[in-house]
């Protein structure tokens, strides 16, 4: 197999872990670096605290090659990511000059007023780069291998756009599912043996149940189509043995 690229997430915000907001971002960055042929490798939610943020932006960043952020980076006093991620690497904050471009161009456009509150959206750690931002004028952030992100999910995937084809990354995974009325737990040596077989593959197994019947779906992972195929063939014909009848596409 190529280089396995990896990415984590920091998802920012009381609203969070209070239940008060459910989050909708983890899924669609989760497809969006899949794309550019990179892993999410794992996520985390920590709350408006600046130390707790400061803690896991450095660890997340150093096993990683990239770290996304969300929420966070609005206009009002509880928006400390930028602040926090500037102490994690040991930079100021400035104001970025074409930040500042930006909102006033957007606000100029929607008759608002460029506040002070407002401003706070240009503000960067020293040496950021700016991410577009079609969506609405605060730009995202990029600074070393680290990139800052909005919180409200249509805003965060105009920024994805922005930034896509943009990172170094592998394949792209594809995946091809199985499904069949199995238990999981009754095939799982079928499951273990049939991923030994075929190197490169994982196989992640979903349970159902659907018209009073369990079963679960099957899904083959690889970085080539042709590996994943011999693979779920292979796994069909196994379960097809065990006396189950699967279906290539699940159910």
């Amino acid at each position: 197999m190529s280089r396995t690229w990896t990415a984590a997430l920091v998802i920012i915000g009381d609203e969070i872990l209070s239940g008060r907001t459910q989050d909708k971002n983890v899924g669609q960055i989760a497809r969006w670096l899949n794309l550019q042929g990179i892993r999410l490798s794992e996520v985390r939610v920590v709350p408006d605290i600046e130390a707790r943020i400061v803690e896991a932006v450095n660890e997340l960043r150093a096993r990683n090659d990239y770290l996304f952020t969300t929420g966070g980076i609005g206009p009002t006093h509880d928006d400390i990511t930028v602040d926090a991620i500037a102490v994690a690497l040991g930079v100021p904050v400035v104001e970025h000059p074409e930040a500042r471009a930006m909102l006033e161009r957007y606000y100029a456009r929607i008759g608002g007023e460029l506040t002070p509150a407002r401003l706070r959206m240009a503000r960067v750690p020293q040496g950021a780069d700016l991410i577009d931002n079609p969506v609405s004028g605060a730009p995202g952030i990029k600074v070393e291998n680290i990139f800052i992100m909005a919180g409200i999910p249509h805003i965060t995937a105009g920024m994805l756009e922005g930034l896509t084809g943009t990172l170094e990354g592998g394949r792209p995974l594809v995946s091809v599912t199985v499904g069949a009325h199995a238990p999981e737990s009754e095939v799982a040596d079928i499951l273990i043996a049939v991923q030994k077989a075929h190197e490169g593959t994982a196989i992640g197994s979903y349970p159902f149940f659907k018209e009073g019947r369990v079963g679960s779906n099957f899904v083959i992972r690889a970085e080539e189509e042709e590996v994943a195929s011999a693979c779920a063939e292979e796994l069909a014909e196994k379960l097809r043995g065990a006396g189950y009848a699967p279906t290539l596409g699940g159910l």
